[in-house]
């Protein structure tokens, strides 16, 4: 068994409120839930309005299949035009870890 991490460090562009911030975010987790199956949410920064940490994790019994997954993920929080990704965190764990 493998668990796959990603965590993205987020600018968001014309948000002047924590309300905006959200309209921003939420759809953004959702579709990684929708579109690729993994656990995600907003994980950080949550009393700052320009930026947003959001956090992800899949489980799988292939690694193949776990970094074709989280790279996909991550091809689409980058393609976002709202958000700049200023950074991204991966990690892979096994059980024997």
């Amino acid at each position: 068994m493998y668990v796959g991490t990603l965590s993205f460090d987020l600018l968001l562009g014309d948000v002047h409120s924590l309300k905006e911030k959200r309209s921003l975010v939420r759809p953004i987790v959702a579709e990684l839930q929708r579109k690729h199956g993994v656990s995600a949410a907003e994980t950080g920064y949550q009393d700052l309005h320009r930026r947003a940490e959001i956090g992800l994790a899949l489980v799988s019994g292939d690694t193949g299949h776990l970094s074709d997954v989280l790279d996909r993920c991550e091809r689409l929080v980058a393609g976002r035009p709202e958000v700049e990704l200023l950074s991204v965190r991966r990690r892979l764990h096994s059980d024997e870890d």
